[in-house]
C-alpha cells in the first residue's frame, strides 16, 4: 500500500510539472463574434488573468490567424518586451498594438480589414511560470455595410450624445434665468425701501401762505381796460394827499 501510495503521488507531480494538471492558470477573456465594414478599423478585444504576478519582461503574447477556408494558420501579431508587428503576409502594416501589460490587456487593432480577414483570430498569453491555460478566439466577419443592430446601436449613442448635450444647454439656461430673476428682486427690493421725504427750501411756511393769499385777494382786476386797479379800501393818508391837488386845479380855473 506504500509502495502504491507513494507511485501515485509521483504521478501526480509529474502532471503538475507538465502542466497537464493545474490547480489555477492563464485565463483568457474575448469579445466572441466581431463585425466590421469593409476598410475600416477594428479591435479585437483580449483580456486575461493570472495566477502569478506580472512581469512585463517576460510575458509573452501571440496572435495567430485562422481562415474560414480550410489552410494553415499565420501569424498575426507577437508581443515580447515591445511590439512586433507582421513583417509579410495578409497583415502587414495592418495591426497595431492596443494594449497595456500591466492593465492585463493584450488587444490589438486590424486597420482597413478586407474580406480576407474573415475568420478565427486567436489570442495567447504566457506569464512564466503561468504558461498553461485556455486560448481566446475571436471570430471576424467583414461586411459590405453595416448591420441593422450596429446602425441602431450608432443611432442611439448619436441620438443619447444630443439628448445629453440638450440637457445641459437646458441647465445653463435655467440657471441664468434664475440669477436674472434673483437680480430683478434684489433691484425691486432696493426701490421699494423707504426714502426719506426731502423738504423744499423754496416752500413757504403755512403762516405766510395765508398772508400772501389775503394779499392776492385784495388785488381786483379792472372789467374795462385788463388793468390792476388799487384795492377798495384806501388809506386815509393817500385821500388827503389827493384833496388838495383838486383845489389846486378849481384855483387855477378861477384865475383864468
Amino acid at each position: 500500500m506504500c509502495v502504491k501510495g507513494l507511485y501515485f503521488l509521483t504521478v501526480l507531480s509529474g502532471l503538475a510539472a507538465s502542466g497537464v494538471l493545474q490547480v489555477s492558470g492563464m485565463r483568457i477573456y474575448t469579445s466572441g463574434d466581431v463585425e466590421a465594414v469593409n476598410g475600416t478599423d477594428v479591435r479585437l478585444k483580449c483580456t486575461f488573468q493570472s495566477s502569478s504576478p506580472i512581469n512585463p519582461s517576460s510575458i509573452v503574447i501571440s496572435w495567430t490567424f485562422r481562415p474560414l477556408k480550410p489552410g494553415r494558420e499565420e501569424s498575426v501579431f507577437h508581443y515580447q518586451q515591445r511590439a512586433y508587428p507582421p513583417v509579410d503576409g495578409i497583415f502587414r502594416k495592418r495591426v497595431s498594438w492596443a494594449g497595456d501589460i500591466m492593465g492585463r490587456d493584450a488587444s490589438i487593432i486590424l486597420q482597413q480589414v478586407k474580406f480576407t480577414y474573415n475568420g478565427t483570430y486567436i489570442c495567447q498569453v504566457k506569464n512564466p511560470p503561468d504558461v498553461h491555460g485556455a486560448v481566446g478566439e475571436i471570430r471576424l466577419r467583414v461586411v459590405t455595410t453595416a448591420s441593422f443592430s450596429e446602425l441602431l446601436i450608432l443611432v442611439l449613442a448619436i441620438g443619447g450624445g444630443i439628448l445629453a448635450v440638450v440637457a445641459l444647454l437646458i441647465v445653463i439656461l435655467s440657471c441664468r434665468r434664475c440669477k436674472k430673476r434673483q437680480r430683478q428682486r434684489q433691484l425691486e427690493g432696493n426701490e421699494e425701501a423707504p426714502r426719506k421725504e426731502r423738504k423744499d427750501p423754496t416752500a413757504c411756511h403755512p403762516s405766510r401762505a395765508v398772508h400772501l393769499y389775503l394779499a392776492e385777494t385784495s388785488i381786483e382786476l379792472d372789467s374795462s381796460d385788463g388793468m390792476i386797479s388799487d384795492p377798495s379800501t384806501k388809506d386815509s393818508s393817500s385821500s388827503e394827499e389827493e384833496g388838495p391837488s383838486s383845489d389846486d386845479d378849481d384855483h387855477g380855473d378861477d384865475s383864468d
